[in-house]
């Protein structure tokens, strides 16, 4: 007998600003058993219950430590985790509140809200620092067989596909050779972009920016990811991976992950 799980990731880029615009609704029709948001940009004292208890979900928190109304993620889910972490052992990185570890019966969830490289020479070298630092973290897992699967903003479109304009970017952090290299890296190292492994050809992004009417236009970026280790794919747990563009209310939309195991 088996049993299928959905997953679903959407940066709401500020949970106060999305709920407003119905996330308790939307998270509802999304239907997925487990749902991780990233950009929260909220502290702890800041939540209120409507944001805590959605219909059947149970919620799990990280924050920001260094910065109020900045960065931070949550998983909403209906599954019941055997271990719930917060970062990984690295003040740098965890006191941004971007990484939330969930365990399972038959795979370890991580939630992630990667580094934007934008601001100058400083922010890029924490980014590709915090991309080493987290997937040396995942190895003793992943050395183990232990399934893994890693989704969140990466904030770095992977290959020309996966935005509009690639020419356009190429010197723009979030499509810069040096982190696209990283992401052929993960690739190397036996972690699967699902979205790309079942539709290699489908051109669909998950972020746009507001400027320049760009959602509209369609002008996007492929930036929000489900990787898994290569032993989800070889044992056929791999049902599904979709990117929802019908969902509004972020500059970003969710992306999706169907997985089947065994009772």
């Amino acid at each position: 007998m088996s049993r299928k799980i959905k997953l679903v990731s959407w940066n709401v880029n500020g949970l106060r600003a999305v709920m407003k615009k119905d996330f308790p609704d939307l998270l509802i029709k999304l239907d997925a058993d487990i749902v991780c948001i990233q950009e929260t940009k909220l502290q702890e004292h800041q939540r209120d219950d409507a944001m805590i208890n959605i219909d059947k979900y149970k919620s799990h928190w990280s924050y920001s430590t260094i910065k109020k109304g900045y960065s931070g993620v949550a998983v909403y889910s209906r599954l019941e985790p055997l271990e719930v972490n917060y970062g990984i052992g690295i003040e740098k990185f965890d006191n941004e509140g971007r990484i939330l570890e969930l365990v399972f019966k038959d795979f370890r969830l991580y939630n992630v809200y990667f580094p934007n490289g934008q601001k100058d020479d400083e922010r890029l070298k924490y980014k590709l620092d915090f991309y080493d630092a987290f997937f040396s973290y995942l190895s003793p897992f992943k050395e183990k067989g232990i399934p893994l699967v890693i989704t969140g903003d990466y904030n770095t479109a992977h290959n020309e596909i996966d935005l509009r304009h690639p020419k356009a970017n190429e010197n723009r952090s979030g499509f810069l050779r040096i982190e696209r290299d990283w992401l052929d890296r993960i690739v190397e190292n036996g972690y699967v972009d699902t979205f790309r492994y079942l539709y290699p050809d489908t051109e669909k992004y998950s972020w746009w920016s507001y400027r320049f009417n760009a959602r509209k236009s369609n002008a996007g970026w492929r930036i929000d990811y489900f990787f898994v280790t290569q032993n989800i794919i070889d044992q056929h747990r791999l049902q599904d991976a979709f990117i929802d563009n019908d969902v509004f209310g972020s500059d970003h939309c969710p992306v999706g992950l169907e997985l089947e195991f065994q009772e």
